[in-house]
């Protein structure tokens, strides 16, 4: 089949290294796949592909939200169109309400006849037009998608009939196997080895929960003075300028900013590396679609701290994780020392070795090309 996947950004986000990923997998089942994003002048995807690319340009972003949303969604109908019209497509997939927009608005006007949507999540903005764009990319799509069972509910409640195509992870990628390369990336990135790391990876965002897990580092500081806070990435196309500024305040009033560490968005061939200089990953999030950091950190030989709320439940056993209440930062800090007193390599290991047989992107790739196919067997018939 010829597939082209749209992404709403050629940064690191989960949803994008979700497309990215199912693209080589679909490419190295033998499918014909063009992944497509928005760029500004210079950009690239943070990651060689292996398949076709698309770069959508776009002039730099806008610093408010609706003007960015709306000039990306144009600069994706003018550059599909004349694409669908020299060759089109068997299915196109957005992961986005960007894409998901511009598949409507083509939609609309019959150049395709529908368009499959994966919800990674669903974000609540005080704009009324960013929650109509929402809306619509989701229900305007012939076929949704949805990567768990917390997602797949939520989406029932509104009318929607998802289907849950999971994740995956790329075992061969993230690695317990110290690389020669590590000392190196930890002096650049001013990460210390003889102390202990905890590691959040995502930047300052309020879904990340960042704030309640800088309260949960200070509280650990005066019983673990060695312990380094390292958040890594941060790349995004929302404004959470607002949540940053009660990250730092509560940073410089507390003392610890000498021992934090932001390090702001990474090369993506820093990220393995980065994993292996944890002692232990914290994902506390408030909301998540699945959380692909914590199937990269087991398989980096980390432990690793997740929220008690789903969809961490649904696919994680309790021997897997160390467990918080996202809600409550004395409940994190309990959760760190959890995970660093019982690190357990041997139990690390079979809980990697079981979620990546579970959770690995040939077995996702073949469930979405399945869905491909019926889709198309339907649209052929008279």
């Amino acid at each position: 089949m010829k597939i082209g996947l749209l992404t709403h950004s050629v940064n690191p986000r989960g949803g994008v290294v979700h497309t990215v990923e199912l693209a080589h997998a679909l490419h190295d089942a033998g499918h014909e796949v063009t992944v497509m994003a928005p760029a500004t002048p210079g950009q690239q995807f943070f990651r060689p592909l292996r398949c076709a690319s698309e770069l959508v340009p776009v002039a730099s972003t806008p610093p408010d939200m609706v003007a960015m949303v709306d000039s990306r969604i144009a600069a994706y109908v003018n550059h599909l169109t004349p694409l669908l019209e020299r060759a089109p497509f068997d299915v196109l997939h957005c992961h986005d309400g960007i894409g998901g927009n511009a598949l409507a608005t083509l939609q609309d006007r019959g150049l395709i006849d529908g368009f499959v949507r994966t919800v990674h999540h669903l974000d609540s903005f005080a704009q009324p037009q960013l929650m109509a764009w929402q809306h619509r990319s989701v229900h305007q799509a012939r076929q949704v998608l949805c990567v768990s069972r917390v997602w797949q509910t939520t989406l029932a409640a509104q009318g929607i009939k998802a289907l849950e195509v999971p994740n995956g992870v790329d075992a061969a990628r993230y690695s317990p196997v110290p690389q020669a390369t590590d000392a190196g990336l930890a002096q650049r990135l001013g990460i210390r080895t003889d102390g202990l790391v905890l590691l959040c990876v995502g930047g300052v965002e309020q879904r990340k929960n960042t704030v309640r897990v800088l309260q949960a580092f200070i509280q650990l500081r005066a019983q673990m003075p060695q312990l380094q806070l390292v958040i890594a990435g941060g790349a995004s196309l929302l404004d959470h300028s607002a949540y940053a500024r009660e990250f730092q305040a509560l940073l410089q009033t507390s003392g610890a900013a000498p021992d934090v560490l932001l390090t702001g968005p990474l090369a993506d061939d820093d990220m393995p590396g980065l994993f292996r200089l944890a002692d232990v990953v914290a994902m506390p999030s408030l909301s998540e679609g699945f959380g692909l950091v914590v199937l990269e950190a087991l398989c980096s030989g980390v432990p690793v701290v997740v929220s008690r709320i789903a969809p961490f439940t649904e696919y994680l056993q309790p021997q897997d994780a160390s467990w918080a209440d996202p809600l409550d930062a004395a409940s994190i800090a309990s959760a760190v020392q959890h995970a660093l007193r019982g690190r357990d390599a041997q139990r690390m290991a079979a809980s990697a070795t079981r979620l990546a047989a579970q959770f690995s992107w040939q077995r996702s790739a073949h469930l979405h090309a399945d869905i491909y196919s019926k889709m198309r067997a339907i649209s052929l018939c008279p």
